[in-house]
């Protein structure tokens, strides 16, 4: 869906993109984990249904988010905390070990893409300089990047802690680009639209089918005009086509 506003008035000097569930596939494994956890819990002796171990485990990772950030280390940081506070202390190490192995193997698997996301890069690399914005550890994120073999798209790379307005500001400033004329590429609405038309800058939605609820959020009236909403990545031409027309007519 577009959403009418005012348009750039000179076109778009930066474009970047998220990586996770907007380029290449990534709740998914984090809810797999979950439930390699659920059932490490139960040979433990905790018996959880999904809803109650997805309660729980959602409850302590927003705690630790100021303490621990974003990625799989945060992740199985607060799995050991929720099965030592589920069994009062009395997991074992052999159970903890499990959620290790967990770590390690979220870590190192295959990078999945989305469809047509190898051929869209491409295509804009083409005419635009391209950025990834992505939040979580550095080693992992520059890893799923490098595997992903989408590196040789993006001219700038930039791995955060937390995606805010100060955040995306500060980048802007750091490569001298006009808030007015960037656009965000992302399926978060907490992450990587509002934040972004806050600082002053463009941003596109794409909803994935599979998002962290903690990414939802409630878009205000007035960040409409400032972001559009598309299906998927294949119709992002159509949503840069246009705002490349308006700055045209906006310059004639």
């Amino acid at each position: 869906m577009l959403y009418k506003g005012a348009m750039p008035p000179r076109g778009l000097d930066l474009i970047a993109f998220d990586g996770d569930d907007t380029l290449w596939h990534n709740e998914r494994s984090y809810r797999e984990g979950r439930e390699r956890f659920r059932q490490l819990l139960a040979r433990a002796g905790v018996v959880l249904s999904e809803e109650e171990m997805e309660a729980s485990v959602n409850r302590t990772e927003l705690a630790n988010l100021d303490y621990y950030g974003y990625g799989v280390s945060s992740f199985v940081l607060s799995l050991i905390e929720t099965a030592i506070d589920l069994t009062g202390g009395r997991i074992t190490g052999a159970d903890l070990r499990g959620t290790i192995e967990l770590a390690k193997h979220m870590l190192r698997e295959d990078i999945e893409l989305f469809p047509s996301v190898r051929e869209v890069l491409t295509a804009l690399a083409a005419s635009y300089p391209l950025m990834l914005v992505t939040k979580g550890d550095l080693l992992h994120q520059t890893s799923k990047l490098e595997r992903s073999g989408l590196r040789d798209c993006f001219r700038f790379v930039e791995v955060v802690s937390h995606k805010t307005a100060d955040v995306y500001a500060a980048i802007l400033v750091r490569h001298g680009v006009d808030p007015n004329c960037f656009l965000m590429i992302g399926n978060s609405l907490r992450s990587d639209v509002l934040p972004v038309v806050e600082a002053g800058g463009w941003a596109v939605h794409i909803p994935a089918a599979l998002s962290w609820s903690h990414e939802h959020a409630d878009v205000p009236p007035h960040a409409k005009g400032r972001y559009f909403e598309v299906t998927a990545l294949e119709h992002l031409p159509d949503v840069i086509e246009t705002l490349a027309k308006s700055a045209v007519r906006n310059s004639a």
